[in-house]
């Protein structure tokens, strides 16, 4: 059954490329970008009815060290793209720098207690939080999570609908038109996240620093 739904997924594919191609040379170069968009947000819909047929599930979040770490944030967010618009995702690597460094490579108390790994902090003590030990009796508490997948989905939502990211978003519609992701100018977007002034440049360290992908 499974084989069967890939090979409609991967037959799916040659389709749209095909179709895509015909519409380009039909526009004898000019291709009709409307048309394009729609043909691609078309097939996007039909892997997310591929995805439910298969009931494929978020991964096992499961890490030793910080190589084990790495690929366990990036199979999340390989699994979390399938489900997220184009438009709206993030860069892995950004995720992984991010998470790495926010969580020490998931050993932080956060990470390990409460599966946070971006401290996310709420201000509506219903929601199930965990307070800083050195500030016992802070208002705002440091947001919990069923699984340190779901940290990395409240991450992303976070940069893609909080005002404080506007240019984040900005940044990456340009990026994906022009198909090249520019790290350091994403990350100039991102300056509300850490109230650090050197975070950009500590980021895009580890990114290279570790070779992320």
């Amino acid at each position: 059954m499974v084989k069967e739904y890939l090979k409609r997924f991967v037959y799916l594919g040659i389709v749209v490329g095909f179709v895509i191609v015909a519409t380009y040379i039909a526009g004898t170069f000019h291709p009709n970008e409307h048309v394009i968009t729609k043909i691609e947000d078309e097939f996007h819909k039909k892997e997310m009815r591929i995805i439910e047929e298969l009931g494929l599930k978020e991964p096992e979040f499961e890490f030793t060290d910080k190589t084990s770490f790495i690929n366990a944030t990036s199979n999340c967010v390989a699994y979390l793209n399938w489900t997220t618009d184009k438009d709206k995702r993030v860069p892995i690597t950004i995720v992984i720098a991010m998470a790495g460094i926010e969580s020490a490579w998931g050993t932080s108390r956060f990470a390990k207690e409460g599966n946070a790994l971006f401290g996310v902090r709420t201000w509506n003590l219903n929601t199930p939080h965990m307070k800083p030990l050195d500030l016992p009796k802070a208002r705002f508490g440091v947001k919990k999570y069923d699984t340190k997948c779901q940290s990395v989905k409240d991450m992303i939502r976070i940069l893609n609908t909080h005002p404080a990211y506007d240019k984040f978003r900005k940044y990456r519609a340009e990026q994906l038109e022009e198909g090249v992701w520019n790290y350091s100018h994403l990350l100039s977007g991102m300056t509300a996240w850490s109230t650090n002034p050197d975070y950009q440049n500590i980021i895009m360290s580890t990114i290279v620093d570790n070779k992320l992908p």
